[in-house]
């Protein structure tokens, strides 16, 4: 399995940040590379989120983003299906962390690939994560953007 981080720093407030990132089935209004978003299924009465999916749809990809871990205000990870098969296990984790200027958060966006133990697997799998941290880039660019402009801070 291999890792990839891609990070940097907002200039707006952690609750803001995980506002736009807890509206989960609207990541389409925010990141230049998703198409359409929704939700699989009613959003749970107690606002906890774990085990829910969305459907996104990202070029010609239809994809399954799954929640599996919601720590409000600090972490929220999916597990993605949808992509090609040697790509065995996909997960995004966004991480949130409060720096220590005011009114701005440390955004990261950790992406974990798995394809496989074997050399050539390994090999896929860091080519895969090389085109998926670009697209954990233009995410990252278009959460700033949303949360930084007179877009406002919930989609």
């Amino acid at each position: 399995m291999i890792e990839l981080t891609r990070s940097r720093t907002v200039a707006a407030p952690i609750g803001d940040i995980w506002n736009v990132l807890a509206e989960f089935d609207t990541i389409s209004s925010w990141a230049p590379n998703v198409d359409h978003s929704c939700l699989l299924e009613e959003r749970p009465d107690d606002g906890d989120m774990l085990g829910v999916a969305r459907r996104v749809q990202a070029g010609r990809f239809v994809l399954v983003e799954r929640i599996t871990v919601w720590e409000p205000q600090t972490r929220l990870a999916y597990e993605i299906t949808g992509l090609p098969p040697v790509l065995r296990h996909v997960v995004n984790e966004w991480r949130l962390t409060a720096p220590a200027t005011p009114n701005s958060t440390y955004v990261a966006l950790v992406t974990r690939v798995d394809c496989g133990p074997r050399p050539p697997q390994q090999l896929i799998a860091r080519l895969a994560g090389r085109s998926l941290a670009k697209t954990s880039d233009k995410m990252l660019a278009g959460l700033a953007d949303w949360c930084t402009t007179t877009k406002g801070t919930t989609p």
